[in-house]
């Protein structure tokens, strides 16, 4: 403490706090180069994996759902073929003749 109070001294408060100023942006930037810089990095790439991997999700879901839509299309389509089968068979509203 007696070391900054000589400094302030000789050259001045804002020389010294100017010079204080100096060393934290160099030590802000040293770690933010050497520490966050690599993680972000990492972080990045696991993003755009995720990202891919949701993608591929969200086709495979458009696909499902095409196919649904065809079953179901199909499924009505033979119901009504099945009703029209019905429908064409005559029912005899009379009993056969037993002579």
């Amino acid at each position: 403490m007696a070391d900054i109070a000589e400094l302030i001294n000789k050259y001045g408060f804002p020389i010294v706090a100017a010079a204080g100023m100096g060393y934290l942006i160099y030590y802000v930037w040293e770690w933010a180069t050497k520490e966050v810089k690599p993680i972000l990095g990492e972080a990045n790439t696991v993003l755009i994996a995720l990202i891919d991997r949701i993608r591929m999700l969200d086709n495979d879901l458009i696909r499902l759902h095409q196919k649904v839509n065809i079953v179901l299309m199909l499924r009505e389509v033979h119901q009504e073929e099945n009703e029209k089968k019905t429908k064409n068979i005559s029912i005899p509203t009379t009993p056969p003749d037993n002579e």
